[in-house]
């Protein structure tokens, strides 16, 4: 294979290429196949990361207390968060923003509504 692991056994991928970059791949290189940016053919099938399970969330909003307000949050307790109501919620792919959109219920469970989705360069750039 072309990407085999090094021999020297080190787990450190960035020091065992010395100075030799990875190749990166554009969104419209992964899907069509063509030469990645280092002029050669990138041979990558999508259709084996296809059907990998991911986890999406959606983040309403976040604020920080301390432990001693934590500690004496009891039923019934509201902790304000640092979100308006209005503004759009943040939809997690595996802890990486991909949109943004707002909560609405389908057939009595919730859901969410896209509104703005992150560019693919925008995402790729987020996993750096």
């Amino acid at each position: 294979m072309e990407n085999e692991t090094p021999e020297s056994g080190n787990e450190n991928n960035e020091a065992a290429t010395e100075g030799q970059a990875s190749p990166q791949y554009a969104p419209d290189e992964l899907n069509k196949g063509q030469k990645a940016a280092g002029g050669e053919r990138s041979d990558v099938n999508l259709d084996l990361v296809l059907d990998i399970p991911v986890e999406v969330s959606l983040r309403v909003g976040s604020t920080d207390i301390s432990i001693r307000d934590l500690v004496s949050l009891v039923e019934g307790s509201v902790v304000a968060l640092d979100q308006d109501a209005g503004e759009p919620m943040d939809v997690l792919v595996n802890g990486t923003l991909i949109a943004h959109g707002e909560i609405v219920i389908v057939d009595d469970q919730y859901g969410v509504r896209l509104t703005d989705v992150v560019s693919p360069a925008d995402r790729i750039e987020q996993l750096h």
